[in-house]
Order: C-alpha cells, then structure tokens, then sequence
C-alpha cells in the first residue's frame, strides 16, 4: 500500500490532469500539422524573383535620401529602393551608416553583429 493520503476529490483531480495531459498533447498534433501544411504550400508557391537586397529611400526636401537596407521580398520597403547585391548591402551597413531594416532583418542574414 502507498503512504501517500488519498481521497475521492483528489482522485478526480489526478484524473482530470490526465484528460487535460492527453488535450494538450493533442493541440500540439494539430499545431504541427498545421504548420507542416503551411510549409508544404510555401514550398509550392514559386519565389519571387527580385533583387537579394535593397535600399530603401526617402524624400528628405525634395531629394531622396538613403534611408534602409532590407531583403529583397520584405514588405516594409519604400517604393523608392535600389537593388544591391550582397557586398553592397554589407557595405551599407557596416560602412555606409545606413540602418538595417527593423523587420526583415538583413543584417543578420548577412553576418553582421550589432
């Protein structure tokens, strides 16, 4: 026999904890094979294609004005941009004092520590 103390009411609570152990490992089912779903349709949707990176510019009196680099399919980009390849949008950066993009973060894909 257990030494443990028992009774009715905590008999129900151990099986409800049971019940509940089995819903939640049965959410965690559907969510990866929701996500599983997600994925395979991305992997069917062709890629954009475009440049790797871009620099996004804004209108400071008049004249654009270099503002951001982000990745080539980031959807905060303004719509003044120049397509830059990969050294130039690491030279941006790093040399050029121009600000990575917040969002899509290019600066991470690209290696550079801030």
């Amino acid at each position: 026999m257990s030494d443990e103390p028992s009774s009715p009411e905590l008999e129900k609570l151990r099986f409800l904890y049971r019940v509940q152990l089995g819903q939640v490992a049965q959410t965690e089912r559907w969510i990866e094979a929701e996500l599983a779903k997600l994925r395979e349709r991305a992997a069917r949707l062709p890629r954009l294609e475009g440049p790797e990176y871009v620099l996004s510019y804004l209108r400071a009196g008049g004249h654009p004005a270099p503002d951001s680099v982000h990745r080539g399919d980031c959807r905060m980009v303004s719509h003044h941009t120049k397509p830059l390849d990969r050294q130039q949008a690491l030279q941006a950066i790093t040399t050029g004092g121009i600000r990575a993009c917040e969002i899509c973060r290019p600066d991470s894909e690209l290696g550079v520590l801030e």
